[in-house]
């Protein structure tokens, strides 16, 4: 079987071709990913070493290089991380999450459609929206009305509603998957928990959105890999599954958790003014998946959270390498190297 991983240089979808590497030791991995600034060779460096896995350097917006690609592979099913996903860089500038993240799943789902491939777009439960603070009775269930708030959450609404109607109308094969907030190895240092562990460890400023109230689920990166390979072998096709850990903790209390694995001061903590459109909080509702796939989270939150500390404390040049000139003249290698081929 020959499965390409778009977006698989980023924190998610590395994490997902290290786990197909173990779980599908004979079949094919090929990675596509455009090495914007979020995409990372370092991390895939590992992968590089096993003869089953490829690297192809390539934007999903570009349909003519799409089409050329898949008229040369022949893939067997495509699992699509490829996204702009920051809601900051959203709200500075709308445009690009719009390219990749509507116009680029439409060109993938055209070249899947011609060919009748396995398509698992991989979303987010931000397309939800926001719920109450006061109501932990409510949470996101499959059925829950789509309402985004940022232009992140609504490019991705835009893909899923593209997903949907591609099974509807062509008949091509298709499943979708929408997780809460995840954390764990490979996550590019802009993001709440990897930021947070780097800044307090060079005892640096911590900011916090507002009052640091609004809440998020949390789930282990490997929880969530493993849910999507679940739904790849055994999830109905044109139907959409959530994913969360049941883990809600709000951003602040986050924070004071990192700060006191870390024995660090919370007078480290900076209130910054909120975020635009910035959504209350978010709960998944797992239980679809629970229930019809027999997934549950292995990874306890605790010891999750902790690990992850540990990681980014003991991987201090990945996380340099990727801020710094010299990864952006390695990835601008590999891209010289693909367009010469």
């Amino acid at each position: 079987m020959k499965i390409l991983v778009t977006g698989g240089a980023g924190f998610i979808g590395s994490n997902f071709i290290y786990l197909l590497l173990e779980k599908e030791p004979e079949s094919e991995i090929v990675c596509l990913d455009a090495l914007t600034y979020a995409g990372n060779m370092n991390t895939l460096k590992k992968a590089q070493e096993n003869p089953h896995f490829r690297f192809i350097y390539g934007d999903i917006a570009d349909d003519v290089v799409i089409e050329r690609l898949f008229d040369q592979e022949h893939f067997d099913v495509v699992v699509n991380f490829a996204a702009e996903s920051h809601v900051d860089r959203s709200i500075v500038d709308p445009t690009i999450f719009v390219k990749t993240n509507v116009l680029g799943t439409q060109i993938l789902l055209n070249a899947c459609w011609k060919r009748q491939i396995r398509f698992h777009q991989v979303s987010t439960d931000e397309v939800y929206g926001e719920l109450p603070l006061d109501r932990p009775d409510l949470s996101f269930d499959e059925n829950f009305v789509i309402r985004p708030s940022s232009p992140y959450s609504a490019s991705k609404a835009g893909a899923d509603h593209l997903c949907l109607a591609y099974f509807r109308t062509f008949h091509t094969p298709v499943t979708i998957s929408r997780c809460s907030n995840n954390y764990g190895p490979y996550q590019f240092p802009e993001k709440l928990i990897p930021l947070m562990i780097l800044r307090a460890q060079a005892n640096e400023s911590l900011p916090v959105y507002g009052d640091g109230k609004n809440v998020r689920d949390w789930l282990h990166v490997r929880d969530h890999c493993e849910a999507i390979y679940l739904i790849l072998k055994k999830g109905t096709l044109g139907e959409v599954y959530n994913i969360g850990g049941n883990n809600e903790h709000s951003n602040l209390n986050m924070v004071k958790m990192i700060l006191k694995q870390l024995n660090k001061s919370e007078s480290l903590i900076q209130f910054v003014e909120d975020r635009l459109g910035h959504d209350l909080r978010y709960a998944i509702n797992a239980q679809k998946i629970r229930k019809e796939l027999g997934w549950v989270p292995k990874v306890e939150f605790e010891q999750g959270i902790k690990e992850t500390i540990s990681w980014y404390l003991d991987h201090a040049s990945w996380c340099q390498s990727i801020l710094t000139q010299a990864y952006f003249k390695e990835n601008e290698r590999y891209r010289l190297e693909s367009l010469q081929k």
